[in-house]
């Protein structure tokens, strides 16, 4: 039913556009919820206020899974193993701790995705052996 070459690089890459694209239609899908669309406006969101610095460093923040877009395909074993891992778990955890401060049913829908998708990279990562990267380099 599945086909997989085996290549993590190439899926680890794959599942961080994934997680991308699903941050960004739970946002879109948050400015058609009116609450929330009010709080937006507002500046304040479930107690947070949206100040310039709070929205610069959730910049930053999303910037881990787009860059782990580029960065699994082209970094080394070793270093593409554990990036993969510390981002995994950074994105997994914050996504985890939204979660935990509840939200709307679409939130929670796309974040139960969001976190079972970290977990998944960080599976992957962490039981990716450089045997197996050798291995797909010569394929």
């Amino acid at each position: 039913m599945f086909e997989w070459n085996g290549d993590r690089k190439q899926f680890l890459s794959v599942l961080w556009i994934f997680l991308s694209v699903n941050y960004i239609y739970c946002d879109i899908f948050s400015l058609h919820h009116a609450e929330t669309l009010k709080g937006f406006i507002v500046g304040e969101i479930g107690g947070m206020k949206l100040t310039e610095e709070f929205l610069l460093s959730f910049a930053f923040i999303m910037q881990i899974p787009m860059a782990m877009i580029v960065l699994s395909r082209v970094l080394v074993f070793r270093i593409n193993k554990y990036l993969n891992i510390v981002a995994a778990l950074i994105t997994g955890s914050i996504q985890s701790y939204t979660l935990y401060m509840g939200g709307t049913l679409h939130y929670v829908f796309f974040s139960i995705i969001e976190i079972s998708t970290a977990i998944l990279i960080l599976y992957l990562a962490v039981t990716w052996h450089e045997a197996d990267a050798v291995k797909n380099r010569t394929a």
